[in-house]
């Protein structure tokens, strides 16, 4: 059964860190390629930023240089550390995985909740 599994969302203030982990069970993870999604009120889900299997990344141009995605295979865990923070970073962070030959074989987690507030 494959599960991925958030952790790490929070309230932080304006210009504050968090870092988002995505714990992967029942998947190779080294056969996956990896990304985190989010999704604010009212709005589409949206990607972040995403990292594939050889550990290339690719980011959305809102959170170029202030956000960093890295993947663990030792521990089947995919990273999200996000540094100065913006009120516009509010929404709930989704990770997301599928398999490389198989890209109908993708998996979402349940979501974090990140807000970015004074």
């Amino acid at each position: 059964q494959v599960q991925l599994v958030e952790s790490g969302g929070g309230l932080v203030q304006p210009g504050g860190s968090l870092t988002l982990s995505c714990a992967a069970s029942g998947v190779i993870f080294s056969i996956y390629d990896m990304g985190w999604y989010r999704q604010a009120p009212g709005k589409q889900r949206e990607l972040v930023a995403r990292v594939d299997s050889g550990g290339s990344t690719d980011y959305a141009d809102s959170v170029k240089g202030r956000f960093l995605i890295s993947r663990d295979s030792a521990d089947n865990t995919m990273y999200l550390r996000m540094n100065s923070l913006k009120p516009e970073d509010t929404a709930v962070y989704y990770c997301n995985g599928h398999e490389i030959l198989h890209p109908e074989y993708e998996y979402w987690g349940q979501g974090t909740q990140v807000t970015v507030s004074s």
